[in-house]
């Protein structure tokens, strides 16, 4: 699901005294923010596993295993000892995605649900941290 076009949203354009204004600048800002966790996510685990990083060869079905036993890997090392892939939470600070060029044009029924969503966060901004 792309983000709002011609809406602030990298995280740079935003601070603590320069919060979104409406709702599509909330859901830009937190699409963007859970872009940088996924993305920071998927470099921890190519860190780690070095299968994930290259070319498979592998059946797709196979491929979605082999992420997820990488998933169950990492989560299981972490619970159990220090990580020397993945840094602590506090003070990262992430490194803002690109922008994609290649983003396919948005499909009528998904920007409906984008717009749900995005309304829905907008209502309920007041009960929630942005």
């Amino acid at each position: 699901m792309p983000p709002y076009r011609g809406v602030r949203y990298h995280l740079s354009e935003f601070s603590s005294t320069n919060h979104p204004t409406n709702a599509r600048e909330l859901f830009n800002l937190r699409h963007s923010s859970l872009r940088v966790t996924v993305e920071r996510a998927f470099g921890a685990l190519k860190g780690r596993f070095r299968i994930i990083d290259n070319k498979s060869f592998h059946k797709y079905k196979t491929q979605v295993k082999l992420v997820l036993a990488c998933c169950l890997l990492h989560n299981w090392i972490i619970g159990f000892g220090l990580d020397n892939i993945v840094p602590a939470e506090e003070g990262f600070v992430g490194a803002l995605p690109e922008d994609d060029e290649d983003v396919p044009l948005e499909e009528p029924a998904m920007v409906n649900v984008r717009d749900q969503i995005c309304n829905a966060m907008w209502a309920s901004r007041g009960s929630s941290t942005t």
